[in-house]
């Protein structure tokens, strides 16, 4: 090389150098897609060794792959907080339920109690964890979180929810209680003829504007223990924090219901294929608004924020928050201004022994 240096003018020793890069990179280029049909291959050959190990599985035990009872025995719990879109997603869930074949059942309880009482506990477990008829099922309603595992039963039912920023989820309560909203617009309301704003509710001290009233996201999470509903409550925050991670499988915000309708129908394409789709390009009748709402002014939510409530409250849907953008960055990438699933990243490979 030294030689050709001395032997070849610079114009052609830059020619010469820049061919060699071009090569070089047409190699690594090469390199890089045999690897890629490499690892293709791996992958392919791998789902072949997992289907004949399914098959032979099957074969041994006299059971057809097609019909796995686990996907028709599964139960979908949405024990949704009020005013948090709740019934926009639940009115998709119904949109889906023909087609996709579910079932979808309402809990209703008695003057919208989230408690039930012990006997009704042991009820509902049993009809939950028993009824056939109803599976797979989607059962939604405002009831605080229930442990299935008290009860002494085979298999436990998947919790989804959504959280709300809690100032916004209690002025939503608050309209809806005086003016209803655009889903059922007839309906009497509790507190109808009641014009007072939240802004002139919260400076005259107003009962339904309370900071008390903001403590609904931690026990409808918290659960059954007498402590969950006890205002305030440092341990009721941690036990829904707990749970939150260890019991629900998704838990979504208000702010960002697509995102987490686009997650759950890649989870759980048996109840939720096509709910992405539906949500973007329906004809809308699942969505649900407040009438009348009015913003609250920054005072009022200043008043607000200086409470201790509100701060445990905040603590937890910024911890519910967290926790969803962390699922979403791995489940979810962004292109031209769209989001969509990312596909498989992991496979099998190495099964022994080798099916003959």
């Amino acid at each position: 090389m030294g030689f050709l240096r001395v032997m070849m003018p610079p114009k052609f020793q830059l020619l010469a150098l820049l061919a060699f890069g071009v090569a070089m990179l047409l190699i690594e280029n090469q390199i890089q897609k045999l690897e890629e049909s490499r690892a293709s291959l791996e992958r392919t050959i791998a789902r072949h060794e997992v289907a004949e190990v399914e098959q032979r599985h099957s074969e041994d035990s006299g059971r057809d792959p097609s019909s796995l009872s686990d996907r028709e025995d599964m139960v979908i719990i949405y024990n949704r907080v009020p005013k948090t879109a709740s019934t926009s997603f639940t009115n998709i869930a119904y949109d889906l339920c023909g087609k996709n074949r579910f079932h979808v059942l309402h809990i209703n309880t008695t003057k919208n109690n989230p408690v039930m009482s012990l006997q009704d506990q042991v009820r509902f477990v049993r009809n939950v964890t028993s009824w056939r008829e109803m599976k797979p099922g989607f059962y939604h309603g405002h009831v605080a979180y229930l442990d299935f595992s008290k009860y002494g039963v085979k298999g436990k039912p998947m919790y989804i929810n959504v959280v709300r920023d809690p100032i916004e989820r209690l002025v939503s309560y608050y309209y809806f209680l005086r003016f209803g909203d655009d889903y059922r617009p007839g309906l009497r309301r509790r507190k109808q003829g009641d014009r007072k704003t939240f802004d002139e509710c919260v400076s005259s001290g107003g009962s339904d504007c309370a900071p008390e009233k903001l403590w609904l996201q931690i026990p409808f999470f918290c659960g059954h223990h007498s402590e969950c509903w006890n205002v305030g409550s440092r341990w009721a925050l941690e036990q829904a924090k707990y749970n939150l991670v260890n019991e629900y499988l998704l838990v979504g915000v208000t702010e960002e219901l697509e995102d987490f309708i686009m997650i759950l129908e890649a989870a759980l394409p048996r109840f939720f294929k096509g709910a992405t789709e539906l949500y973007r390009t329906g004809k809308k009748s699942h969505l649900r608004k407040t009438t009348e709402k009015k913003p609250p002014t920054k005072e009022t939510i200043a008043k607000l924020q200086q409470s201790n409530i509100w701060k445990i409250e905040n603590e937890f849907y910024e911890f519910a928050l967290e926790q969803f953008q962390f699922v979403r960055a791995h489940a979810v990438r962004e292109k031209d201004g769209e989001l969509y699933v990312l596909a498989q990243s992991f496979f099998y490979e190495k099964i022994y022994p080798k099916v003959n």
